[in-house]
C-alpha cells in the first residue's frame, strides 16, 4: 500500500461515511510502511519490509456503540463494514460514559513527516549494521542491534463534520555490545523523525566504549548514592510519573496525584523548583501529531512549572463531570535541562555512580510511585571527580518523585523515545542489593 495523501484519505472516509444510518458515526483510517534490519553475533540475521492499512468504523445509536474493522476499501467492503458496526451497536448495552463525536476542529499543521526517512533504503540499513559490526569486531566485542524505520498516516472523519489528517515518519535504533570475554556490556538507543540526524557510527561507538569500559566489574555495597542518570535511565522512571498525570485516577484516589483530603494535587508543589515539564507537538526535536484519537487539538501544555503541578489530563467525559475544559493527554514530554555537561557532573562528584540505563522496572506502590528495577549495560563508580572502575549491577527501589526532590543538577536534553530528557544528578538514590547479571 501507499501512504495516502490527505485527499485520498478524505475520499475513502467520505465514501464510508455516506453509507452510515446511525445516529452518530466516527471512522478512522490509517496505514504504515516500514523496513527493518536485525543483527546478532556480528552477523545480520533478518531484514524485512512490511505494510498495513485498516479502517475502523464506530457507529452509535443513542449510547449504544458498535465497532468494526476492515482492510479493503472498495465500495462494497466499505458499506459492509459500516453495516456490521451498526449491527453490533444495536446488540450492545448502553455505554453510560458515551460522548458524542466532536464537531469541526482547527489543527496546527504538524511537522512529523520527513521525506528522507520515508525513503530509507535496504542499502542504508545494511550500512547501519556494518557500522556496528565492523568496529565491534575490531574491539573484540559482539554486536546485537535493531533498526526500524517507516512512515505512517492517520485520518478520521465523523458525522458531526470533523476531519483530521496527519502523516509522520520515525526511526528507532538500539544496539547492545558485549565483550567476547562475557564481562562487559554497553548499550545505546536513538530515535528521530528525521533519519538524516542519525549517526550510526557515533551511536555504535558509544555502546562499544561502554562495553569495553565495563569489563570485570567490581562489587560495591548497596546503599544510598549520588547518581548521574543518563537520559535513557531517567526516562524509564519519569515515563511512569508522566502516566500518573491523569485527573480521573487522581480524583478517584487511585494514584500519586490523589490529594489526601480528596481531589487531586493540581496547584501543589511536588518536586524541586528547577523541574519544568511540558509537552509541545510542534517542538522541532520531538514533533507529534497535532490531534489525538478523539480528534481533540493538541497544543503546547505545561504540566510541571517550577516544581508545581500546572495541569492534569482530563478526557471529555471526566471534564464534563467536573465542569472543566478537557485537557488531552500529551504526545510527548519535554523536561527542561541545564548547562552542566556530563564531564562537569562527573568532576563535581566526590563519590557516586554513573548509570547508563534501567531495566525490568516494576511498580511497588502506585500511591507513592515507588518502583524497583535493575541497572544494566554500563554502571560505573565515580570517586573524586573521575570514573574509577565499572561496578556490578544493582537492584534499586526508588520513586521519581523522591528522585526529583533530591535533584542536584541538570544537564543537556537528549531525545529518548520521542521525549526530551536531560542528564540529571541525584543525591541519595537507593540501591538495595547487587545483581550478578552483566
Amino acid at each position: 500500500m501507499a501512504i495516502y495523501t490527505e485527499e485520498e484519505a478524505r475520499k475513502i472516509l467520505e465514501k464510508a461515511l455516506s453509507f452510515s444510518k446511525a445516529d452518530a458515526c466516527e471512522i478512522n483510517l490509517g496505514g504504515s510502511i516500514s523496513g527493518n534490519i536485525r543483527y546478532a553475533r556480528n552477523t545480520v540475521s533478518t531484514a524485512g519490509h512490511q505494510s498495513s492499512q485498516s479502517l475502523v468504523v464506530q457507529s452509535s445509536f443513542g449510547k449504544k456503540v458498535g465497532t468494526a474493522t476492515i482492510d479493503e476499501f472498495d465500495d462494497a467492503s466499505l458499506e459492509k463494514v459500516v453495516r456490521r458496526a451498526e449491527e453490533l451497536a444495536n446488540l450492545s448495552p448502553e455505554n453510560p460514559e458515551f460522548m458524542a463525536p466532536l464537531g469541526p476542529q482547527v489543527y496546527d499543521e504538524s511537522i512529523t513527516y520527513v521525506e528522507a526517512t520515508a525513503n530509507t533504503t535496504p542499502e542504508f540499513r545494511a550500512e547501519v549494521a556494518s557500522k556496528s559490526i565492523v568496529p565491534a569486531a575490531a574491539k573484540d566485542v559482539t554486536a546485537a542491534g535493531f533498526l526500524n524505520d517507516g512512515a505512517r498516516f492517520s485520518a478520521m472523519i465523523n458525522s458531526n463534520g470533523l476531519f483530521a489528517y496527519n502523516k509522520s515518519t520515525n526511526m528507532d535504533f538500539t544496539v547492545t555490545m558485549r565483550t567476547n570475554d562475557g564481562t562487559g556490556s554497553g548499550w545505546v538507543t536513538r530515535d528521530y523523525n528525521d533519519i538524516t540526524k542519525f549517526d550510526s557510527a557515533e551511536a555504535s561507538k558509544v555502546a562499544i566504549d561502554k562495553a569495553v569500559m565495563s569489563r570485570e566489574a567490581k562489587a560495591i555495597e548497596p546503599g544510598k548514592y549520588t547518581v548521574i542518570l543518563e537520559p535513557a535511565a531517567a526516562s524509564d522512571l519519569l515515563g511512569n510519573m508522566f502516566r500518573s498525570f491523569n485527573a480521573r485516577s487522581a480524583d478517584e484516589g487511585r494514584s500519586f496525584m490523589s490529594a489526601k483530603d480528596g481531589g487531586n494535587k493540581l496547584g501543589q508543589k511536588i518536586v524541586d523548583e528547577r523541574v519544568n515539564i511540558w509537552s509541545d507537538p510542534l517542538h522541532p526535536d520531538v514533533p507529534t501529531s497535532t490531534w489525538n484519537g478523539e480528534g481533540m487539538p493538541l497544543k503546547k501544555t505545561k504540566w510541571i512549572e517550577n516544581g508545581v503541578v500546572k495541569n492534569l489530563a482530563y478526557d471529555r467525559y471526566w471534564a464534563g463531570q467536573k465542569g472543566v475544559d478537557p485537557v488531552p493527554f500529551p504526545g510527548n514530554a519535554i523536561m527542561e535541562g541545564g548547562d552542566e555537561s556530563l564531564e562537569d557532573m562527573i568532576k563535581g562528584t566526590k563519590k557516586g555512580i554513573l548509570v547508563t540505563r534501567f531495566w525490568y522496572i516494576r511498580s511497588v506502590d502506585p500511591q507513592t510511585l515507588l518502583y524497583t528495577g535493575l541497572t544494566r549495560d554500563g554502571t560505573f563508580y565515580i570517586e573524586n571527580g573521575k570514573i574509577k572502575h565499572p561496578i556490578k549491577n544493582f537492584r534499586f527501589n526508588e520513586s521519581p518523585i523522591i528522585m526529583l526532590n533530591n535533584l542536584e543538577s541538570l544537564g543537556k536534553q537528549v531525545r529518548v523515545d520521542g521525549n526530551l530528557i536531560p542528564y540529571m544528578k541525584i543525591r541519595d538514590f537507593t540501591f538495595t542489593s547487587l545483581s550478578d547479571a552483566v
